[in-house]
């Protein structure tokens, strides 16, 4: 067993009073007095003509002390920033919208949260392009050395869902040991090259979540204020908790469905992402068909229709598993990645997108196949003084924004994956035996 965008037509940024502290944000935010700011995306692209959207969250300290007064600073010429009615503890939105005349370049946008004495503050970095071009391969990648490795008594480290939040890195992953046993582990490290010795926390020791959990993924849901990991026990399973930061808090696990449907000849690899209306489970099948499932936000997690499948390969290697969706920023598209076998046996990913996420997906120019794909042995560099450690580019994901919209900028991806140095194991070693290990690829 293996483990394992449409357009916004506003910055949106929702405020929500989360009543925990702790500093602020992946753009290098700080808090002041009782409470602070974390963007979402820590950095927002929009095209002139064109407004793009980030959730930001405030966490507060002591009792609330009233309204809150938001401004935006560091704006460049031509693009504005138009903030609703100022909210009590519910939300806001601002819209950073760019004239076609705006100043082009990559720019530190400062926005400010005030309630009479207290404030806090968190900055954005916001990149003014040129109208909406075409999102298309090739693509050439760089990756790391492997930066994270299972620790004893575990032998494998995969399926990272990773997400930056309150100035640090997060990540939930699979696990499993020598025995076959499977577990989850969270991470958190605030630069990457502190990632190998971070101490992992197992979600075994978390009541209700020993057994079969793997292949998570972790995000903000923003509309219930609350943060979600689903996970794979055969069947999809989520918990909640209110700070990420706290594997120990996680609820006990929660069925999306009664059984597993009909419609469903097999199930593996969760993912939910969400637009401004509904939200969508999407899995693979490890049989050539990717499948879609959905309920409205309001009724999230409950409520979700009978699965149909929206891609079908009649290789079931072209469409194997470790499926993930995106909604690319700036641009009236979605982005799905999936897992795949190539000839030589070595995993890759291909790609599709979509205008909408219950529309029809289609390949992605030039990063769809073994020769080209979006990501794999053939299209990936290993950077300066890397020995070269893997021809797999396995279960893993894009960086995306860490609410339910899983928003990633086309012009500063990061992906983290599994890869196996085949060095550390004899050839013909069953998969969850095998001694997986964290990677990231960057574009070159």
């Amino acid at each position: 067993m293996s483990d394992k965008l449409r357009f916004a037509p506003a910055f949106f940024v929702a405020i929500a009073l989360a009543g925990c502290g702790g500093s602020s944000s992946s753009g290098g935010g700080t808090g002041v007095g009782s409470f602070s700011l974390a963007p979402a995306a820590s950095s927002v692209s929009v095209a002139l003509g064109a407004s793009n959207n980030d959730t930001i969250t405030v966490s507060e300290v002591s009792p609330f002390a009233g309204s809150v007064t938001l401004t935006a600073s560091g704006l460049p010429s031509g693009v504005t920033a138009a903030f609703e009615a100022n909210p009590t503890a519910t939300t806001s939105g601002v819209t950073f919208a760019a004239s076609s005349a705006a100043t082009m370049g990559t720019f530190t946008v400062t926005v400010t949260a005030a309630s009479g004495s207290l404030s806090a503050s968190t900055t954005i970095a916001l990149s003014v392009h040129a109208a909406e071009t075409a999102f298309t391969g090739p693509f050439a990648w760089s990756s790391s050395g492997p930066l994270i490795s299972a620790l004893s008594p575990m032998i494998a480290v995969k399926d990272p869902s990773t997400v930056y939040y309150n100035n640090q890195w997060i990540i939930y992953a699979s696990s499993d040991d020598a025995s076959g046993n499977f577990n989850i582990e969270y991470l958190h490290f605030t630069d990457w090259s502190q990632a190998n010795a971070a101490q992992p926390y197992y979600l075994s020791s978390t009541p209700g979540l020993s057994g079969l959990h793997t292949a998570p993924q972790v995000f903000y849901f923003s509309p219930q204020k609350q943060w979600y990991l689903i996970y794979q026990s055969e069947q999809p399973q989520y918990s909640t908790n209110s700070d990420p930061t706290q594997p120990q808090n996680w609820t006990p696990p929660q069925n999306f469905f009664a059984s597993q449907p009909s419609t469903v000849s097999n199930w593996i690899d969760y993912w939910i992402i969400c637009d401004s209306t509904d939200c969508y489970l999407f899995f693979c099948g490890d049989n050539g068909n990717f499948y879609r499932s959905s309920t409205s936000i309001q009724d999230f997690p409950n409520g979700f229709s009978t699965p149909v499948i929206v891609l079908s390969d009649p290789n079931q290697f072209n469409l194997f598993e470790a499926d993930n969706v995106f909604k690319l920023t700036g641009m009236n598209l979605y982005l799905a990645v999936i897992e795949c076998i190539g000839p030589t046996g070595n995993r890759f990913f291909r790609a599709f997108t979509a205008p909408s996420l219950d529309g029809d997906w289609t390949p992605l120019n030039n990063a769809n196949t073994w020769a080209t794909p979006f990501l794999g042995a053939e299209n990936v560099t290993f950077a300066a003084g890397v020995t070269p450690w893997t021809a797999d580019f396995s279960s893993g994901g894009l960086i995306p924004s860490y609410d339910e919209t899983n928003q990633i900028d086309p012009s500063n991806l990061q992906f983290v994956f599994q890869g196996d140095n085949t060095e550390d194991f004899p050839s013909g070693t069953p998969y969850n035996m095998i001694p997986w290990q964290l990677g990231v690829a960057t574009p070159n």
